[in-house]
Formats: C-alpha cells, structure tokens, sequence
C-alpha cells in the first residue's frame, strides 16, 4: 500500500499532447448535446456492468480488494454510484463496509497503514457517505476531524507564507502535495464539511501556489501555462510542468472550495485542458504513466465544471463524455477489467484498482 498513494502523485512528462487525437469524429461532436447517443449509452452500460461483475469476483473473503482499504472503498464506491445500482441490502457491499470499519482507529483514520492515512481515510470516507446510511455519521465526523488535523497550518509551525501552508500530505510528517490534498477536499465535500470551516480557504492557498498562473499566484512560477503540478513549482519530471492529473485535481479542488467559474484560476486551468485536450494519453505526462488517474479526474473534473462540450485552442469541440466513453470501452478487457498496459507504475497494474477508477469515471460519463 506504500505505492498506492503515489499512484494519486501523477508523474509530470516531457510528451507534447495531441489535439488532433482527440477529434476522431469532429462533426459529431460539434453536433453534441448533453445527451449521449443511445446506442453509445447502452454500449457503456454494458461496460459497467461487466466491470462490476468483475469487481465482484476479485473481492476477497474478508470483504476486501487487494487488501487494502483504499481499494476497497474505490472498489464499493463504483458500484454504490453506478446507473445499476440496486436498492436494498448487498451482502458483497455490506462485507466490504465491514472491512472499511474493521479499520478504524482511535485518531479517527480509516486505514490498515500509516502512510496512506489521508488517502485511505479520505475514499473510505466518500464511499461510506455514499452508502447514504446515517449509522455512519459519527465515523464520518471523526474523520473529517482527523484530515482537518493533518492540514498543515500556524499549529505546525507553517505561516500563511509558507509554500506548504494548507496543504496535506500523505499522512505524517512528510510533505503536502496537491493530489493528497484533492482526495481530502473530494471527501469534505462529499460529506458535507461546512462550506465556513476553514479548511477550504487554508486549502485554497496551497491550490493557488499549486497552478502555474503568474496572474494569481503569489510565489514566482518556473513555468506560467495555468495548468497545475503536483505541489508549488514541482513536478515529478522536472521542474514545475503541468500535466493532465493534476491539472484535473486542481481544478476539481478549486470547484470543491466554492470558487466560481468565472474566477481567473478556474478559467486558466480550464484553458489548460483547452489547449492540451487529449483521451489518447494523460496530456504531458511520460508515456501512459498514470493514464487511468487522468481519465477518473478528468471526467469527475468536466462532470463538475458542467460543460458537455470543450472547444480546443484550435476551434474544434469535443463531446468529452463521448470521447472518454469509447476510449474506456476500447481499454476494457474481454473479462471486464482495465489494466494500464503500459505502464504499473503508481499501481495501474492492478486490475481491481483502475477497474475501479474506470467505472467511476463511467459512472460520470453515463450521467450518474
């Protein structure tokens, strides 16, 4: 589970995008309405349910996938969200559930590790709130206490000057980042945390030193094209490079916060995705590495920012829903799973974790 949470930490690249790759069928597109094709429709509703009878089988007799409780709240969480979704008691989601609680701790964490604690607790917190079962307020509530506590701030010696001030990390001592900080901010507003609590504007500033965006930014930027890096002027490739899964985290995370649309930073991040629209790879990172992170981020990114079509720098529109759709229904394997091929690094080598951030992005796409 060490790597797990890496797996959120996007690996920037030195690949220019294609734009041209994401156009396979421009007309259509230019056509497109928030509705899909009917065809199309059926087509990914298939594909859910043939990735959830995959999940089903892969889960373990103790209620988990792959042993961890990161996975495994993914894992619940693509079901609970799906079209599909049946009412009513389940035990293969109540043994799931139970796994999820067998690990909670006293601090309010939710997680079998001390690494991963932020990321761990903060799914596990998303997937029991979509339950929709009030016996696990109090659960809940702790954590929300316990990913406050990890917020770095004056309490910690962290002045609002400070480039890691309101940022959150991994867990423990160690560094903030924006990816850790996005899961943290998903799982706040999925349950709820008031929209007053100081969180989210400590939260704002790390986000803001996060984009490459002279205009809002307050610390000087290596690099100024309003995308996002993994933590202030750093990336994991070299310098301060945007790329797809953090550009798509970070705009999230400002949409998270309350920040409107019209704001200049949600502006210059969707501007990024404009000018380096792609679903044939995570745009300017290195090869296929963390593919499957970009393609669960960026279509909760576009489900959020309420646009169902995005006109590229070079004037062509793209249905982004029905370009992610088939370019997921292309990726699934005969047996229902997605795999990165190309690449497991970050974790995308096991099945039942990008199985799991596939369907949640369908979910979105399908119109969950």
């Amino acid at each position: 589970m060490t790597t797990l949470l890496c797996v959120l930490a996007l690996t920037a690249s030195l690949t220019a995008p294609t734009l041209a790759a994401a156009a396979t069928d421009e007309e259509a597109a230019a056509n497109a309405t928030t509705d899909l094709d009917p065809e199309l429709e059926a087509e990914l509703g298939r594909a859910i349910d043939l990735g959830i009878t995959y999940l089903r089988g892969q889960q373990a007799d103790d209620g988990a996938w792959s042993d961890s409780v990161g996975v495994t709240a993914l894992a619940l969480r693509a079901q609970l969200e799906s079209p599909q979704a049946m009412p009513g008691d389940d035990p293969m989601i109540e043994k799931g559930v139970a796994f999820i609680l067998k690990h909670v701790n006293d601090d309010g964490s939710i997680s079998e590790t001390n690494h991963n604690r932020n990321y761990n607790t903060a799914v596990a917190m998303t997937t029991l709130a979509a339950t929709g079962e009030p016996k696990y307020e109090a659960v809940i509530a702790d954590a929300q206490r316990f990913l406050q506590g990890l917020q770095l701030d004056e309490a910690d010696g962290y002045e609002p000057s400070h480039n890691y001030y309101g940022g959150i990390g991994y867990g423990g001592d160690e560094r903030p980042d924006l990816s850790n900080l996005y899961m943290a901010l998903e799982a706040m507003k999925a349950t709820d945390l008031d929209p007053d609590d100081p969180l989210w504007d400590k939260a704002l500033t790390f986000v803001t030193r996060s984009q490459n965006n002279s205009e809002t930014n307050d610390i000087e930027v290596s690099v100024d094209d309003g995308g996002f890096a993994y933590m202030p002027n750093y990336s994991p490739h070299g310098e301060g490079r945007s790329y797809g899964g953090m550009t798509s985290a970070g705009l999230l995370s400002l949409l998270f916060a309350g920040v409107d649309k019209t704001d200049p930073r949600v502006q210059a991040a969707y501007d990024w995705i404009r000018a380096n629209y792609t679903v044939e790879t995570n745009p300017n990172a290195t090869g296929k590495q963390g593919l499957f992170y970009y393609y669960n981020a960026f279509a909760k990114a576009m489900a959020a920012y309420g646009e169902p079509l995005v006109t590229d720098t070079d004037g062509v529109s793209h249905d982004w829903r029905r370009d992610l759709g088939k370019r997921l229904l292309a990726l699934q394997d005969a047996d229902g799973s997605w795999v990165n091929k190309d690449s497991s690094r970050w974790w995308e080598g096991d099945p039942n974790l990008v199985t799991s951030w596939s369907l949640i992005a369908l979910n979105h796409i399908h119109g969950r």
